[in-house]
């Protein structure tokens, strides 16, 4: 299949807009941003407070699905089994070289059972290490594993910058056509490389994909561009390197078909919500099924972990 190459200029440009930059995406948030407009009820867009991208516009149904989890839901707790993060490295055919994976297995894991995979991507600003600074995974999953609340899951977090010097840089503009040649190397390199590796199931219906930012532009990209390989799909905050909504879901009935859950969040202090507003106001009118969650964030570590926590419930069930 062709991929369609993206427009990058005019992704930085929307990008760098937003009032800090990238440099908002770094910083992690302990708690909700300043007040807002509220969103509750109302006919027609709402018009919000400027945040990172732009102006915001909020629609009567850009609400929460469910409400904010409890305090701490990334910290060890005692009692509770832990499971194992570690880094390793793959050899990429697509880049050429050997690259880095951040790998969580859970509590108990044995390669006497299979286990489903959860692929989670970073973004622009980041690599194979920035889940792990916004959001612990492997003690959020430890702590939903241990509640009953999530299936006992593989959890990999690649660098989706395929290219030789992986790094961000000071400029992660620079790096951004990269984001898009990580969809071969996600499909070709780190799927295999973490099936031959660890006791994974391989069909589509125990795979899923996630991501944050440009992470998140990434999944429903590759996400929905591949539903022979994907069943599980969560945006959260996606950036403006997602395609257009009817590009990425050109065959509505095929996706009502394939798709176990398509989970999209924003934050409605977020400037870049319009490209999610897009994607879920186009699977509305094709009667696509989805999961659409505002919450009262913006485009913020918080926002990324909260999410994380409510997907990864949801998924492999």
């Amino acid at each position: 299949m062709r991929i369609k190459p993206f427009p990058w200029t005019v992704l930085s440009l929307v990008l760098l807009t937003g009032s800090g930059g990238f440099a908002q995406e770094r910083q992690s948030s302990n708690g909700p941003q300043p007040a807002g407009t509220n969103v509750a009820g109302g006919q027609g867009p709402r018009r919000g407070p400027a945040g990172f991208g732009g102006p915001i516009a909020l629609n009567p149904d850009d609400q929460p699905a469910f409400d904010d989890p409890p305090p701490g839901i990334d910290r060890r707790r005692d009692g509770v089994p832990r499971g194992k993060l570690e880094m390793i490295e793959y050899e990429s055919k697509t880049v050429g070289t050997k690259r880095k994976l951040n790998v969580y297995t859970p509590p108990g894991y044995s390669t006497t059972r299979k286990y489903p995979v959860l692929y989670l991507l970073h973004g622009i600003g980041g690599d194979e290490t920035e889940w792990q600074r916004f959001a612990r995974p492997d003690i959020l999953l430890d702590n939903l594993i241990a509640d009953g609340k999530a299936v006992p899951m593989i959890i990999v977090m690649p660098n989706g910058r395929a290219q030789k010097d992986d790094r961000p840089g000071a400029n992660p503009m620079a790096t951004a056509p990269a984001f898009a040649k990580f969809e071969r190397d996600l499909l070709d390199d780190v799927i295999p490389a973490i099936q031959s590796r660890y006791s994974t199931f391989t069909n589509r219906e125990n795979r899923a994909l996630a991501g944050l930012s440009m992470g998140g532009g990434q999944t429903l990209n590759f996400g929905l561009g591949h539903l022979d390989t994907f069943a599980w799909i969560g945006a959260f905050s996606s950036a403006p390197n997602t395609k257009r909504p009817a590009e990425l879901v050109p065959d509505p009935e095929a996706a009502k078909r394939q798709i176990k859950l398509l989970y999209l969040s924003c934050g409605n202090k977020d400037g870049l919500i319009r490209v999610s507003q897009g994607v879920h106001l186009y699977l509305k009118e094709k009667q696509v099924p989805h999961l659409w969650h505002v919450d009262s964030y913006g485009h913020d570590a918080t926002h990324w972990r909260n999410n994380l926590w409510q997907f990864a419930q949801r998924i492999f069930r």
